[in-house]
């Protein structure tokens, strides 16, 4: 088998290395914390520079608070999304969560049945009520 591999744009390079460093530091939180620069570094090579950046994620280990309420949003939206991550979305309306929802199954072939988007919805819609 013969493989044939143009040289990668610059761009390309920065592109990969970026989503390697970020690939490590979420497969390895606890490393990757441990190794953290305490102040932002640099470096340089082969044309390329990279930088370094101190990114906070919401916590991981959330769930959506509401019990029963949340049930629908916990057992189908944190196989991707983080709680943090959505509980700090700005308040959209009926409609612009339910596209929101219809978006995640159609496009993002997120596995979430039918019956249960009026309760996703409610539940994202009842945030803006919070904040």
């Amino acid at each position: 088998m013969v493989l044939l591999v143009r040289p990668l744009s610059r761009r390309t390079a920065l592109a990969v290395a970026w989503l390697l460093t970020l690939a490590a530091a979420v497969a390895r939180p606890s490393l990757a914390a441990e190794n953290a620069p305490a102040t932002p570094s640099t470096v340089a090579g082969a044309g390329v520079t990279l930088h370094s950046v101190n990114v906070e994620f919401p916590d991981p280990g959330r769930m959506f608070p509401g019990d029963a309420k949340a049930e629908a949003i916990n057992n189908n939206c944190l196989a991707c999304h983080s709680a943090g991550m959505v509980l700090t979305q700005p308040a959209l309306s009926r409609a612009e969560w339910q596209s929101e929802v219809e978006k995640m199954r159609s496009t993002y072939k997120a596995p979430v049945e039918e019956s249960d988007v009026p309760a996703i919805v409610d539940f994202l819609v009842a945030l803006k009520d919070r904040k």
